[in-house]
C-alpha cells in the first residue's frame, strides 16, 4: 500500500540530459526490506537527496504517487523469488519534480553477486537505464489507467489520495502534453 509522498508532485519531468547525468549510473543496494544500504552519487545527483537522506529510507521514498501499486507488488513477488525484474519507473525527487527510468533489479547475495536461489538472497540491486520517449508514452497511459482503477477501487480514500484522483482526472491524454508545459 502507497504512503503518502513526503512532497506535493510539481509534475515536471526532469530528463537525465538536464542533470547532465548517465542513467546506468544510478545505482541502488538494498536490504531484504527494501530498505537502501547504498545509493550510487549520481542517483544521490538524480533525486535531489543526499545520502544521509536515502541510506537508512525505504527505497518508496522516491516513489511518486502516480506509480500503480501493482507495479511494486509485481517487483517485489518477482525478486523475492530470485528472479530478474524490469520496469518502467517514474520517481519523485525531493525537489517535488519527477524523473523516467527503466529500473532492473537483480536479488544479491551477501557479497554482493547475483542470486536466484531465493533462500541465498540477502538484499537487491537496482541499475537503471533511460528509456525513450516512446517507451515512456507507454508506460505513462498505461499506469495513468491503472493508478486511477487502484484508487476508484479503494473502499475509502485518504485525502491525497482523492486528491491525486482528481489530478489524474486533469491530467493530459499523454505525456507529451504534459511535458509541453514544462
Amino acid at each position: 500500500m502507497a504512503a503518502k509522498p513526503y512532497t506535493t508532485p510539481s509534475w515536471k519531468e526532469i530528463t537525465f540530459k538536464d542533470e547532465g547525468l548517465d542513467a546506468r549510473a544510478l545505482i541502488t543496494r538494498t536490504d531484504l526490506k527494501g530498505i537502501i544500504t547504498f545509493a550510487s552519487h549520481a542517483y544521490r545527483q538524480m533525486t535531489k537527496f543526499t545520502k544521509s537522506d536515502l541510506v537508512g529510507s525505504p527505497h518508496s521514498i522516491v516513489r511518486h504517487p502516480f506509480m500503480p501499486e501493482a507495479a511494486f507488488k509485481d517487483m517485489w513477488d518477482t525478486i523475492q523469488r530470485g528472479e530478474h525484474w524490469s520496469g518502467m519507473v517514474m520517481n519523485l525527487r525531493k525537489d517535488s519534480n519527477h524523473y523516467w527510468v527503466e529500473v532492473n533489479c537483480d536479488p544479491i547475495d551477501k557479497e554482493g553477486g547475483i542470486v536466484h536461489d531465493p533462500n541465498k538472497i540477502a538484499g537487491y540491486l537496482a541499475i537503471r537505464r533511460e528509456p525513450s520517449r516512446d517507451e515512456i508514452q507507454q508506460a505513462y497511459e498505461l499506469y495513468k489507467a491503472l493508478r486511477k482503477s487502484e484508487l476508484l477501487e479503494k473502499k475509502a480514500l485518504k485525502e491525497w489520495e482523492r486528491e491525486l484522483l482528481l489530478k489524474l482526472d486533469k491530467l493530459p491524454k499523454n505525456a507529451e502534453d504534459l511535458l509541453a508545459n514544462k
